[in-house]
């Protein structure tokens, strides 16, 4: 049953609403996790957990597919209230402005300090930025071997705005198509199917794309990816206003949470060699894997509608409007400070909590700066300000 939160108003999903800003909060912390643990990262800490990179497996699978899919709900609900050629142009505006914005401000120091730990670059920021970040090039090869000017952590953005001007395109030619599949897709996706199929679709991109593909955001020959994050917009966009599916993942969600704690039990199995390494655990791990990712999702989503549909105070909103912007400076901010501390002698506690919280107080200052000064706003994703005749500020609809 709905609760009446969203039965006043389909257009705004609180609970999803909920589920953006804990999986961008939750993304603070994981970055912050990639400095201690083995995986690749732009720089590292001097300490290494190793008790750390099974908690952040528990993440890694499902935390972007689910961003992109309450993108694709989000996507959904605002080309209701606008002509599908102002949609394509407002996301336009939102997506491309930051992310140029980003690539040539606030992702360089990354790029800067990486240089730096890797190859001792003896040169200062702006003599980095001048020869070596803006030639459009290969640059310190063979290691790291960069690609400049760089995304790095933008690349979210940049894959959001392809899967929305694809979407966009297809509208253009076939209008009804979201209605007439999204009824269809629901249609098939009650019960138990829920939990099924989508299982064996993410599987299968697990199985056979990312052996060829793997991950490297680099948007061309990313296909692994793609599947992934296309099929989770995609889900989102077509199913957003279909009201028995959302039943049915609140209905499912403790299903959901139990298979998929199995299936992760499974997959880190095989990932801590604890099974033989054969072809057949690598196939239970595999499948484990892309169910694991559909299941999380369905139970997020679910326990999110069951809990946090009506909490709609001002927390929400305020953070609902600042997420974006936080998104943009965090990972900077975490290699900024973590450079900072490198031959500090501090215990990895302490190192993180300075980490953790150097970068939340970034953030949160770079917001209440950018948010006041109406130039600056676009720049990181905010709505335009606008000035009614009267001398009230009112925000540019989306």
């Amino acid at each position: 049953m709905s609760t009446p939160q969203q039965a006043s108003n389909q257009d705004r999903r609180i609970d999803l609403d909920w589920v953006r800003i804990l999986a961008f909060g939750l993304l603070i912390f994981y970055h912050v996790g990639m400095l201690y643990v083995s995986w690749g990262f732009h720089i590292k800490s001097a300490h290494r957990l190793t008790w750390l990179e099974p908690v952040m497996l528990v993440l890694n699978p499902w935390r972007l597919s689910l961003l992109f899919l309450v993108s694709g709900v989000a996507s959904r609900f605002m080309l209701s209230k606008v002509r599908l050629g102002a949609f394509a142009r407002a996301r336009s505006m939102r997506l491309l402005i930051p992310l140029i914005f980003g690539m040539l401000v606030i992702v360089p120091p990354q790029s800067y300090l990486q240089i730096v730990e890797a190859l001792g670059y003896p040169a200062g920021f702006a003599d980095y930025y001048l020869h070596h970040y803006l030639l459009f090039s290969a640059q310190f090869c063979p290691n790291p071997c960069i690609v400049q000017p760089t995304w790095n952590h933008l690349w979210f953005v940049v894959y959001l705005w392809v899967y929305t001007m694809a979407l966009a395109g297809v509208l253009l030619l076939w209008p009804a198509a979201a209605d007439w599949i999204g009824e269809r897709l629901a249609a098939v996706l009650t019960g138990l199917w829920l939990l099924v199929l989508p299982c064996l679709l993410f599987a299968a991109w697990r199985l056979f794309l990312a052996p060829i593909f793997p991950s490297t955001h680099a948007l061309f020959g990313d296909w692994y990816n793609h599947a992934d994050y296309a099929s989770a917009f995609l889900i989102g966009f077509l199913l957003a206003r279909q009201e028995g599916f959302w039943r049915n993942v609140e209905r499912q969600r403790w299903l959901a949470l139990t298979i998929a704690a199995a299936c992760f039990g499974i997959f880190v199995l095989v990932y801590a060699g604890l099974l033989a390494p054969s072809s057949v655990p690598k196939w239970f791990a595999g499948s484990a894997y892309g169910s694991y990712q559909w299941l999380a999702m369905v139970a997020v989503l679910g326990f999110a509608r069951r809990h946090l549909a009506a909490d709609d105070g001002p927390v929400r909103r305020y953070l609902t409007d600042a997420i974006f912007p936080y998104y943009i400076v965090h990972q900077t901010a975490i290699i900024m400070i973590a450079h900072a501390l490198q031959g500090s002698g501090l215990s990895a506690a302490s190192e993180a909590a300075i980490v953790i919280s150097g970068t939340a107080l970034t953030c949160a200052a770079t917001y209440e700066i950018v948010r006041r000064i109406g130039w600056l706003r676009p720049l990181f994703g905010l709505r335009m300000v606008l000035r009614s005749p009267a001398g009230i500020a009112q925000q540019q609809p989306a």
